[in-house]
């Protein structure tokens, strides 16, 4: 119950539409309770009185009550949904910024679909509860007491003897609710595990048909479909066992009022409006605790469904601001400093990087060569801080990197990456993607650097072309040159290309390298670049040699040559041949 007490907090600025919803509710119940009164007199005065009177009068109560049940009926509806809707909007944000505030190890360990699960599917649990269940839950209390307190005026004798059996309909309803919350917490993680294959497969169906994997994927996904399947007939099964043995009690109750209350009208110990009315109020008393049991299931999702929400809103980033933060400014010059470093990923325990030193001159281009597994990536992902080093220090300008304010750090650190990807929208969105307000020149002469402006007039609406879902509708090459234009124009200190041009061709990669000298060499930026071609190697002020999370060698190109056999395989197995 401590997930649904925080949820209440989220209506904290709807309180006025949920105040006008609760009296909205309390009006509708209270006209609900005058009902079996009004047939009370309806009988006993006006049928059995034969007084017309009586019965027009009790007509027009009727007509008024249907009015004003009518009309609070609307606004309960509207102002619960329109409140609950809004408690969404604001869960959906909070979780999605905090989403993007969270680290890279965080969304390491936390596959996609389960997280889209939590930001969609959990947030409409929530959401029910709050727009239909809730409200329910209230209207049911204030039915069920004002329902015993009448009976209790009307007949305490025939009342007690019905509620002997209420307290056995309550248990029911106390085991079904401790059920359904575990089982509905097993339905929202299968579904996240279901979500999770279902994007797997959208993204990477390329993949999928080059293989013709198509019956393997979809055994695949058909196995954890049976599984979630499983999961909502445990759902139906125990909701099913439960409710019928409560019909079976509520119909007891109501043989009690027929043989007891029947001879009491007999003996003329009660009117048969009384009667009627009484049996009335019992199906008021019985149904608020079947609403109950309605309401718990939904209860009990919104319980599930929120405990897996506040567990995104609770986590906490391994990488965050530390007190009194430093900005770098954007006149910071770039000297790079490894200094005994020590690296390994979350939930790791083997090392990536050992006992690393290196330095990187401010205003130099380095080449960052070594096979696979080296630890090239990993050490340039601790020049940004996506990840913490686990010893030593990474500094720029003598400055800890931990020590840094994290958007000042990556304003003057970019890093292109590899496997590029584009956001939707258009080129021109894309390319100005870090600087909104760059100018259609600036955005022009960014891409003309990273040899991306030629294709990109040629597509059907130019710079307003539209790249598709992450740049489907592009080659590869274009779009890691739309993302190597989309870092110069935002116009970092220090530019890391991680293997971000293996996608070009090499006339392409030397024009690249050709277009690009001018624009490092104008402000003195500072480029890594992991290479793959012989072409870049010769571009570089040093060449730096990583092998098993160590740097084993660095110069220029002819002299590793002469003093690296490994530098010297590598060349010669993987470079030349690319090249």
């Amino acid at each position: 119950m401590n997930v649904i007490l925080r949820g209440l907090g989220y209506l904290s600025p709807y309180r006025w539409l949920a105040i006008g919803a609760f009296v909205s509710m309390v009006l509708v119940t209270a006209t609900n309770l005058a009902v079996p009164q009004l047939f009370q007199q309806l009988i006993d005065n006006g049928i059995e009185g034969q007084n017309w009177n009586a019965i027009a009068t009790v007509t027009i109560f009727l007509l008024i009550i249907a009015v004003v049940r009518g009309v609070f009926s609307f606004t309960n509806t509207f102002w619960s949904q329109k409140a609950s809707q809004g408690i969404a909007f604001d869960i959906r944000n909070e979780v999605y910024i905090k989403l993007e505030t969270l680290s890279f190890s965080y969304h390491d360990s936390h596959n996609v679909g389960q997280l889209m699960t939590r930001t969609t599917s959990d947030v409409e649990g929530v959401q029910n509860f709050f727009a239909t269940g809730l409200l329910q839950l209230i209207a049911a209390i204030i039915t069920f007491a004002g329902s015993i307190i009448i009976l209790l005026l009307t007949d305490w004798r025939l009342t007690l003897a019905v509620l002997a059996v209420i307290p056995l309909i309550v248990l029911i309803f106390l085991w079904l609710f401790g059920r359904m919350g575990p089982l509905y917490g097993r339905v929202q993680k299968n579904l996240g595990i279901l979500n999770n294959i279902l994007q797997e497969n959208i993204e990477g169906v390329r993949v999928v048909k080059s293989f013709t994997a198509e019956p393997y994927e979809a055994a695949r996904y058909g196995k954890q479909n049976q599984v979630l399947l499983g999961e909502n007939i445990n759902v139906v099964n125990t909701f099913s066992t439960g409710f019928p043995t409560v019909f079976l009690l509520s119909n007891l109750a109501t043989l009690i009022v027929i043989w007891f209350g029947g001879n009491r009208v007999i003996s003329e110990q009660l009117s048969l409006g009384t009667l009627v009315a009484f049996n009335s109020y019992l199906a008021f008393l019985v149904q608020p605790i079947f609403q109950v049991g309605f309401v718990s299931q939904q209860l009990a999702r919104a319980q599930a469904s929120g405990e897996r929400i506040f567990e995104v809103v609770d986590a906490q980033s391994d990488i965050s601001n530390p007190q009194d933060a430093r900005d770098l400014s954007e006149d910071t010059a770039g000297n790079i400093f490894f200094k005994d470093v020590h690296f390994h990923y979350p939930n790791k325990a083997e090392g990536t990087l050992y006992d690393l030193n290196l330095e990187i001159p401010a205003g130099a281009t380095v080449a960052l060569v070594g096979p696979t597994g080296s630890g090239k990536s990993s050490l340039i992902n601790l020049i940004p801080r996506y990840y913490d080093i686990t010893e030593g220090s990474v500094e720029i300008d003598g400055h800890d990197v931990r020590g840094l304010e994290l958007n000042s750090l990556r304003q003057q650190v970019s890093v292109v990456l590899q496997n590029v990807r584009l956001m939707s929208g258009t080129v021109r969105e894309n390319i100005s993607y870090g600087k909104a307000d760059a100018s259609k020149d600036d955005v022009i002469n960014a891409a003309k650097i990273a040899q991306a402006h030629d294709f990109i007039i040629k597509l059907p609406d130019g710079y307003d072309s539209e790249v598709g879902e992450s740049g489907g509708n592009l080659s590869g090459g274009q779009r890691q040159r739309i993302a190597i234009a989309r870092t110069l124009l935002a116009h970092p200190r220090i530019l890391i290309f991680d293997d971000s041009m293996s996608a070009l061709d090499a006339e392409t990669e030397v024009k690249l390298h050709t277009a690009l000298k001018p624009y490092l060499e104008e402000d003195q930026h500072t480029t890594i670049i992991i290479a793959q071609r012989v072409s870049t190697l010769l571009e570089a002020d040093f060449i730096v040699v990583m092998d098993k999370g160590r740097v084993v060698a660095q110069g220029k190109h002819a002299d590793l040559l002469a003093s690296s056999p490994l530098y010297a395989d590598i060349v010669s197995s993987q470079l030349e041949g690319a090249a």
